[in-house]
């Protein structure tokens, strides 16, 4: 690493690893809840049942994932996360009942956790101090892009082969591909840069085992406000495809809509990056819930708008206003995860940065899991368009509380006095 060089070549392998695992992640994502109901006729409450098992396991990881990654070399940590996050792409191949696939889908969490972790802590680590609050912002960059190619993909190759054991192998292959890349980093960067540091955390590691080593207690209402946007996301991404063609009859738009909010993300992180120069994390963050709470709201009026118009005039509009809330949400949620990311590491000391991360993604996976339970348990009982009005009103209520009482919490914690 050279100076203050952003782009320096271990960030560049640890962006393009973590493009890999989600790419990986994304590519089947849209299309299990239709494997599950195809392959095995499993209901809809079932569907949101076998689905949330994943983002269970992940947070329940987290956790701990947090305090290996502060405690003992994070290279170790993060291959050892990447062998098993690769090998049960495997699992989903030789599983041929509905309770063998609902146990690996659900073991498949525990590597994802702890390999999501991992690698945003190195990315954090082969930083330069001076470009660390932008540098976050762009990692994220990596995971958006992803988002916007894999299902897309996944969705035109399923459509044209009709096959998920292909999706799988491919699922298989580029998570090899990201191991190989995150395997040719030098060991332990962070141990180097910070060997003091590293020393202290390695010789505590009996003394401090206590609640804050797993969950950072100092940042609670940061995470507490995150589990609200991850509820959110867990209900449009895992029950889009479905609403889309029972409710509107949109039903080759799914893979559409991922890229213009993944594109929304990615255009977030390059007109947000000068905010976060500057260190104005907090007005990136409220600007990104109003984003994207226009955006859900939009979602969920599409039909109504439809209705209001001649038929012609009306699909026009539903489809407008389908695929423009998509760029509102992806806009939204663009400038609002890198500001909680760093708001949350802001208001941890340096030992703990693999916690402060770890925190903010335990709380995003209690919302995904809660939003993929409930939202199937919702639409069971009540439809689809029930699950997404309660969408628009957890989004409404964690916008309402980061202005009363999220923002006024950081300040007050904030241990980084560039970051306001």
């Amino acid at each position: 690493m050279t100076g203050d060089q952003l782009w320096n070549k271990n960030y560049c392998k640890v962006m393009a690893a973590n493009f890999s695992l989600f790419f990986a992640f994304y590519v089947l994502t849209p299309l299990l809840p239709l494997y599950l109901s195809e392959h095995f006729g499993a209901t809809k409450d079932v569907i949101g049942l076998v689905l949330s098992g994943y983002t269970v396991t992940a947070l329940v990881m987290r956790p701990f994932s947090g305090f290996m990654v502060d405690s003992f070399p994070r290279k170790t940590v993060l291959m050892v996360s990447f062998v098993a996050f690769t090998i049960f792409f495997a699992g989903y191949l030789a599983a041929s009942t509905l309770l063998l696939f609902t146990i690996v889908r659900t073991l498949h969490g525990g590597p994802f956790g702890a390999l999501t972790v991992a690698n945003s802590t190195v990315a954090i680590d082969v930083l330069p101090s001076s470009r660390r609050t932008e540098g976050i912002g762009y990692y994220g960059m990596s995971n958006n892009l992803a988002m916007a190619i894999a299902p897309t993909i996944g969705i035109f190759i399923y459509r044209y082969t009709h096959s998920f054991e292909l999706l799988f192998w491919i699922a298989l292959i580029v998570a090899c591909a990201g191991m190989a890349v995150d395997g040719s980093l030098p060991p332990s960067p962070s141990n180097r840069r910070g060997g003091n540091e590293a020393q202290k955390a390695s010789s505590s590691r009996g003394r401090l085992v206590g609640a804050d080593r797993f969950f950072l207690v100092r940042g609670w209402l940061l995470g507490g406000n995150m589990v609200a946007f991850g509820f959110c996301f867990g209900v449009l991404s895992n029950y889009l495809a479905i609403y889309g063609k029972e409710q509107l009859g949109i039903t080759g738009g799914t893979g559409t809509y991922f890229m213009l909010c993944s594109i929304g993300l990615i255009l977030s992180r390059l007109q947000g990056g000068k905010a976060l120069r500057q260190g104005r994390v907090t007005h990136n963050a409220a600007e990104g819930m109003v984003i994207s709470l226009v955006g859900y709201t939009l979602f969920i009026l599409v039909p109504t708008l439809a209705q209001q118009w001649s038929m012609l005039d009306g699909q026009c509009s539903m489809i407008f206003g389908y695929y423009a809330s998509a760029l509102l949400i992806g806009l939204g949620n663009g400038h609002m995860w890198p500001a909680f990311q760093n708001m949350t590491i802001s208001v941890a000391p340096n030992s703990k940065r693999g916690t402060a991360n770890s925190t903010i993604l335990v709380s995003w996976d209690v919302g995904m899991g809660l939003g993929i339970l409930l939202g199937g348990i919702i639409a069971e009982l009540m439809g689809y368009a029930a699950a997404f009005w309660t969408v628009a009103a957890v989004n409404a209520v964690g916008v309402l509380l980061f202005f009363t009482a999220t923002r006024q919490f950081f300040l007050e914690r904030n241990l980084n006095p560039t970051v306001k």
